[in-house]
Parts: structure tokens; C-alpha cells; sequence
């Protein structure tokens, strides 16, 4: 029987030699202000953040930029072009890929047969739910295409 941890092992290894995309976190302090610093990395598959050790769920995507012109003619353009300033701030390269307000999938709570963040044990099958209006897929075929695309895309 197949395991969430065990396909998700097969990946990391598949996946080894791969480029990887920063992990960020938002912090404020008195001297440096806000910014968004660099905590880790990750392969991104999908709605999934695989590390070396452990799992996560996607959230926000950020491509690191100066924050550019200031006429926006929308005010959600302008939010976004903060946002990527502050990975800027905090040390990520012009143009890298971060990724904001991930969080931690618990692996072992899906193969004790439950579910975290987009991952479940359903009817004995991982499974991934892969958008918020999609169904589960079985996790073994996501990754399996994922890892494909990542790796046809070196």
C-alpha cells in the first residue's frame, strides 16, 4: 500500500538536482522595517511545497521587484507591487519566486487515514485535492505529472 510519505519521498528524490524557489516569511522590527525574509527553500509541485524534510501547502506566490512606478490605476496592483518590494527588502533576488504563508502539511495524519491541508487518505488512496473546486486526485498520478513538468522544464 502506498503512502503519502513514501510518494512524497519518491519525489524528493526524483526531484534532487532540481531548481528550488525561496520560502519567505514576513517580520517587522524597529531597524529593518517590514520585510519579507528568507527562511528556506522548496520544489513547488502544484499546490504543493516539497523541502528536504517535510511537506507544505501553497498560499501566496510572490516574484521578487523594486516597487517600480507608482501611478497604479488599481489599488490591488499597487498591494502587489509592496508586497514584492518587501521580498526585495528582506534579501531575495530581483526576479526570484517566493513563497508567502505556506503552511505545514502533517503527513502522518494523512497516512494514519485523515487529512491536512490539500492532502488525504481517501478510500486508502493519498490523495490530493489540487484546486479549492476540483476533487481529490490519487496523489501517486499528481506527483507522477508534476515531477514530469518540473523536470521537463530544467
Amino acid at each position: 500500500m502506498d503512502t503519502a510519505s513514501r510518494l512524497l519521498d519518491d519525489a524528493r528524490s526524483a526531484l534532487a538536482g532540481a531548481a528550488k524557489e525561496g520560502l519567505g516569511e514576513e517580520r517587522q522590527s524597529r531597524w529593518r522595517g517590514h520585510r519579507i525574509v528568507r527562511v528556506g527553500e522548496a520544489w513547488h509541485i502544484g499546490v504543493l511545497l516539497l523541502t528536504d524534510a517535510d511537506a507544505l501547502a501553497t498560499a501566496e506566490v510572490l516574484r521578487a521587484a523594486e516597487p517600480g512606478r507608482r501611478g497604479y490605476t488599481a489599488e490591488s496592483a499597487r498591494s502587489r507591487a509592496e508586497r514584492r518590494a518587501l521580498a526585495v527588502r528582506g534579501g531575495f533576488r530581483e526576479g526570484e519566486v517566493v513563497h508567502v504563508g505556506w503552511s505545514a502539511i502533517d503527513v502522518d495524519a494523512v497516512d494514519a487515514g485523515g487529512a491536512s491541508g490539500p492532502l488525504a487518505m481517501v478510500e486508502g488512496v493519498p490523495s490530493v485535492r489540487w484546486s479549492a473546486a476540483g476533487g481529490f486526485m490519487p496523489l501517486a498520478k499528481y506527483l507522477d505529472e508534476r515531477v514530469q513538468l518540473l523536470l521537463g522544464s530544467r
